[in-house]
Order: C-alpha cells, then structure tokens, then sequence
C-alpha cells in the first residue's frame, strides 16, 4: 500500500507545529515564565530551544522520512542487521498512549471552561468562588468523562478522514483560527489599562530576577534547568510524534529548515501566550507566577474584571481548545499510523484505538474524585502518568534518537546527514558531529536525572 503524503509543505509545517504547539506553550511556558522573572528566562530558554530541541527535531524527521514508517517499524528498516533499536518501539508507543490518557482529560477541561465563560457562570464570583467552581468541576466524574470523550470523539474522527481531508485540512484550518485568536486577544491583551508593566516584565530583561527569587534565594541553576526542560519538552521529542510527519513527505526540501520553520512557529505561539497573560494579570494586580492554577483560577478572575470579560474569556479559552486539540490530533494520527504499519486498515486502527483510548483515560479522570484518595509517590495518577512520559519516555527517547543517529552501531552520522540534508534549504552543519554525538547526550542525561532530583529529593 503507498503511503499517505501532505499534500503541500504548508500541511507538513502546521501539522508539525500542531503537534508541538499544546498545554506546553499556552500553559507551563507563561507560568515558569512568571516564576522566574520575566524576559531574562524567555532569553535562556530561546538558547537552549536552538541548541537542544532542534537537532534532536531534525533526526526525529530524519529518521521517518527515510523509513517511510512510524516508530512501530521505523528502526526495524534502518538499523543495521542484528542490531536491537527496534526494541525502542515499545517506548515510543507508549509514550504516546501515555500522553494521551491524560491529555484528552485536560482537552476536555479546556472545551469545558469555553462554555463556562461564554455561558457566564463564573461573573459576579470572588478569587474564592472562581477556585471552588475548578475543583468542583473536578470533583464531578459525569463532566469530566463527557469532555473526555467529546475530546476523544473529536480527535479520531478527524484522523478517520485521512491524511489529507481530515487531519491536514482541519489542522491546517484550525491553527490559523489559533493564531488569529492568539492576535485579537494580544492586543486586547496590551490595551488594557495598566498593561504597560506587564510588557516591561516580559521584554526587558532583569538578570536578578532570572538569578534571585522575591525572598533573596538563588535560584539561578533552577530557572536554567528549567529553561532547558521547557525548551526540550514543548516540541514533544522522543516518543516518534514527530517523525511521523517526516515519513508523509518528500525530498523536495531539506529537514533543517523545515525543523526551524517548526520551532519559529512554535516558540510564536509560546512568546504571544505570554503578551496575552502578563498585561492582562499586571494589569488587574494579578500574580503571573501562580503555577498550574493560572489558567483555570488566575485567568478568569481577570477576565470577570474586563469589560465583555465572559467573551474574552471565552475566546481564550477556545485558543487553548485549539491548542491541546491540535496535539491530540496529532498524536492520535501517530498511534493509528503505528497500527496501520503493522497491517491494520485506517478503520479498524480508528474504532480499536478509538475504545482503547476511552479506557485507558478513565483512571486520570477517576483519579480526581473517585479514586482521589489513590496516591502514588509522585502525585495523583495524572502526575504519575505525566510523571512516566516527560521525566522518562521523553528524555530517554530523545537519547535513543540522539545515539541512533550518530552511532556506527546505529544508523550511523552519514546517513543520517544524507537524509536531513536531501532537498534545498538550510543543511544540517557537519561541525556539529562532536557536539551532537558527545555534548548533547550528556546534556539529555543531565535533565533525565535533575527531572528525578526535583521530584524526591528538593
């Protein structure tokens, strides 16, 4: 069976982007952004999003684009014989599976709180009654099970269309709808009366603040592991998510520039996230350093102090919708690619996955209320599922990628750089070979064991 291609450059790029463009950047990019004080931390983490996340995007692509295959196979062609990468598959596929079964959850929070705010239920609360209505809502299985599924019947009816019609068309349709959203409520954003401290907070640069917390502490080593963190973890690297949308193009053009076209549109989304939510937060007397609350508690306590605050709220809301929605959508083109590789027909990947997938989410959803008092060293099931996929799968694929690409045991430097570079555009530079072979696995190592070290000894 030939296999399914974009049908221009512009679905690749979006699509891709899509994939990385989520919760990451709209969510836990502002809120660390806050924690550390602004402008000099987005400086640190533009640093390491060019040197971390983007060859490791770059090889990701490479590999799908010369395998013609998801993760399901793609080590299997181009591994050398008798040589064991194939058996990384089994990380890969869960990773994605584990994303999802608490991604839909926070997808259907999102899609929730769009009617909320339209619909007005949270004007005329306090700070206090706005935190109530969110735990509340979590409180509730019924809700939280029918956002899932709306998210979950959503996501797989667009990959049920195909390629082409369903998942590029859509996607392609709805991250223009994101961007304008994004746009509108910027400048509304930075209109608002007394938003001028919010911008002088996000885009000038204090370096003690990047380096001291209000109370004086040094946080400096931190906020850089931090920026490291974000900077790998908002591109969703290491779990073949990416490399699929390598194996639906051609050669036409070379993957670093495609991989920067990616990461320029993605760190957009991150950077106008912000120009939305600290104006807005400085302007209303708002602490932007709230943590994950900052969405679903600190936000709308600033859009009930706008004027047509229920609209706008609304209208940030739907963007968010947008945003975890085009990951799911994603995602899920992965997994039902991974079962279309092993033989499957799209159908029978769809309605299989499709149940599979309602299941397996039901224990994040649970775990808010009926099963609340379960608890696991890291958190509820949702953090340990988040806990499992960014702290393990991500970094500990990226390095499987990472040694793959540059080993002679693997597919090896120069086939790798044939691959990347096949096409016109911007080449992959050959000086990096000691740094990417060397320096960069040892910085993956690095935040693999600072991801551990925050979790149980700080």
């Amino acid at each position: 069976m030939e296999r399914e291609k974009f049908s221009s450059r512009l679905g690749f790029i979006l699509i891709s982007a899509g994939c990385a463009i989520g919760l990451g950047n709209v969510w836990r990019f502002p809120y660390i952004t806050g924690k550390y004080g602004g402008a000099a931390f987005v400086l640190v983490y533009l640093v390491f999003l060019l040197i971390l996340g983007l060859p490791i995007m770059v090889m990701e692509f490479s590999v799908g684009r010369a395998s013609q295959k998801s993760a399901a196979l793609s080590f299997n062609i181009l591994e050398p014989k008798g040589a064991k990468w194939h058996l990384y598959r089994y990380g890969a596929m869960a990773g994605n599976y584990l994303l999802m079964m608490f991604y839909t959850t926070v997808g259907g929070w999102m899609f929730s709180y769009v009617c909320k705010m339209f619909l007005g239920e949270f004007s005329g609360l306090d700070a206090a009654g706005v935190e109530t209505a969110f735990y509340d809502m979590l409180a509730q299985p019924g809700p939280m099970i029918g956002w899932m599924l709306v998210v979950t019947f959503l996501g797989f009816g667009i990959c049920s269309l195909g390629l082409q019609k369903g998942v590029e068309r859509i996607t392609k349709a709805m991250m223009v709808c994101l961007l304008l959203l994004m746009l509108v409520l910027a400048v509304r954003s930075v209109t608002l009366p007394g938003a001028v401290e919010g911008l002088k907070f996000y885009l000038v640069p204090d370096f003690h603040d990047l380096a001291y917390d209000t109370d004086g502490r040094f946080i400096l080593g931190a906020a850089i592991y931090d920026a490291m963190s974000q900077a790998f973890f908002t591109l969703s690297l290491g779990i073949g998510a990416l490399a699929i949308f390598g194996s639906y193009i051609g050669k036409e053009r070379s993957l670093t520039g495609e991989a920067i076209s990616i990461s320029v549109l993605d760190t957009f989304v991150a950077l106008v996230a912000g120009l939305i939510i600290f104006p807005s937060c400085f302007a209303f007397g708002v602490n932007p350093g709230q943590g994950v609350g900052l969405i679903f508690v600190t936000l709308p306590n600033v859009f009930n102090q706008m004027p047509l605050g229920g609209v706008w709220g609304g209208l940030f809301f739907l963007f968010m919708s947008f945003a975890a929605l085009s990951t799911i959508i994603a995602v899920f083109e992965n997994i039902v690619a991974f079962a279309m590789d092993l033989g499957w027909s799209r159908k029978k990947a769809i309605v299989v996955n499709g149940i599979a997938l309602i299941l397996l989410s039901l224990p994040c959803v649970l775990g808010f209320n009926v099963w609340s008092g379960f608890s696991t060293p890291v958190g509820n099931i949702q953090d340990l599922e988040d806990f499992i996929v960014s702290n393990n799968l991500l970094p500990l694929g990226s390095l499987v990628y990472l040694l793959f690409c540059t080993s002679r045991r693997g597919w090896g430097w120069k086939q790798f750089l044939a691959e990347a570079d096949a096409g016109e555009g911007l080449k992959f530079p050959k000086w990096s070979r000691a740094y990417v072979t060397y320096v960069l696995p040892f910085i993956v190592l690095v935040i693999f064991a600072m991801g551990y070290y925050q979790k149980f000894f700080q």
